[in-house]
């Protein structure tokens, strides 16, 4: 686990440090119109989203696995078998959608690829060593390795797939505070190079009332959750 932290933070040192550099390569222009302010918000939710899959995904597992003795099949584990994962695309493509040239999102597809699907499978080898038979049927049932089903989405409540806990929530506050705090260092500080001060306080307004909005989320999900284990 740290090694795969270390190298993580490498890659988004390193792509943090190329963005700086050459900025008109990777940011896109003319920012101020319709159709870019509803992707600025559509991707600062998908960063949202990804964080609260990340959530829920660490401390269902760290709450339900027994240390990696039982198989972890409910909560986000229903929807699809790798959460986290599913979280870590849902933020950079949020990234993406917010600030960056299309042509990036090809780039995040292929970095994705390449750093995870040979760790999922890895995965999944040790996984059906330890389970087995166990395994197999949780893989029937729940067929999706980082794409969800539509019919999964639409048939389950939120906090079926989504529960969160505030105890969670405490253990993951730095690695998403700082995720939030990278985005919106990016996103203002384009947005003053590029357009001033004046639609930098515009935009942070709808930013955050989003924030806002997330936060509302995540304590109804918490409760939804306390209120599902007392019954």
């Amino acid at each position: 686990m740290k090694k795969r932290l270390k190298i993580n933070g490498l890659i988004i040192f390193l792509a943090i440090l190329l963005i700086v550099l050459f900025p008109e390569l990777f940011f896109r222009i003319g920012k101020e119109n319709p159709l870019n302010e509803a992707l600025e918000v559509f991707g600062m939710s998908l960063v949202f989203l990804g964080l609260l899959f990340r959530i829920s995904a660490r401390g269902y597992k760290s709450e339900y696995s027994k240390q990696g003795q039982v198989l972890v099949s409910g909560g986000p584990y229903s929807l699809v078998r790798n959460p986290m994962y599913l979280g870590i695309f849902l933020v950079g493509s949020g990234i993406v959608l917010m600030l960056f040239k299309w042509w990036l999102a090809a780039l995040l597809l292929i970095i994705f690829i390449l750093r995870y699907v040979l760790l999922i499978f890895r995965e999944e080898k040790k996984l059906r060593s330890l389970f087995k038979e166990e395994y197999d049927n949780y893989c029937r049932q729940v067929p999706h390795r980082v794409r969800p089903s539509l019919a999964a989405l639409l048939t389950k409540d939120f906090h079926e797939y989504l529960p969160v806990k505030l105890k969670w929530l405490r253990r993951e506050v730095s690695s998403t505070l700082a995720v939030l705090l990278c985005v919106m260092l990016l996103e203002s500080w384009d947005d003053i190079r590029t357009e001033g001060w004046s639609l930098y306080l515009k935009e942070s307004v709808g930013i955050f009332v989003i924030i806002g909005l997330f936060i509302g989320f995540v304590f109804y999900l918490s409760r939804k959750g306390g209120q599902d284990e007392r019954i």
